[in-house]
């Protein structure tokens, strides 16, 4: 079965390679929920979200050629999503200092943010904003092991990271998680 959907997908993927629009449609159709997941627990469930994912279909369809079919078609896309995911956590980390440089200048006090409180928020969503407190490096091994289900050494050959570091971060990631949520509850 693994075997006839392996050829079944490269079949596809060598049609939309020839400009089969219908073709890419399709590969599109079967990853959208992966890359929409791995993105939305990269920086949110957000209207960044929406552009990052869509931006990753595009960055595909440009790289069609270039795509070896070394890795199946969901972690190549995958691999996208976390590098754009990462190129829009940066953005706005400039924003962000852009923004309080302005607001010092200008002397004004930053209002306390109570948009974290999570004591309004149901536990999907306490989870998902705690997730976002987490550097990239730790989230990202998160999303891909317990929200994406890649395995351990699914998760190192996406990354280029050692299985070990894979595991670690995870743990570390996991015992972070743990001490913002005990803050928050």
């Amino acid at each position: 079965m693994e075997a006839r959907f392996m050829h079944k997908s490269l079949d596809v993927l060598e049609r939309a390679r020839q400009g089969d629009q219908a073709a890419f449609r399709q590969l599109v159709e079967e990853h959208e929920s992966l890359v929409r997941s791995t993105v939305a627990g990269m920086i949110g469930n957000t209207a960044e979200a929406d552009d990052v994912a869509q931006e990753v279909f595009i960055r595909f369809y440009r790289s069609l050629n270039d795509f070896r079919g070394e890795a199946q078609v969901g972690t190549y896309l995958t691999r996208i999503a976390i590098n754009l995911s990462i190129n829009e956590l940066k953005r706005r980390q400039r924003k962000t200092r852009w923004l309080s440089a302005i607001r010092r200048e200008e002397g004004s006090l930053a209002a306390e943010d109570f948009s974290m409180n999570p004591g309004r928020q149901d536990l999907h969503d306490t989870l998902r904003k705690a997730l976002q407190v987490l550097e990239p490096e730790f989230r990202v091994v998160v999303v891909l092991r317990l929200i994406d289900g890649y395995s351990v050494k699914e998760t190192a050959e996406i990354l280029g990271l050692p299985q070990g570091t894979v595991a670690s971060r995870l743990a570390r990631a996991q015992q972070k998680l743990r001490e913002i949520l005990n803050k928050w509850l």
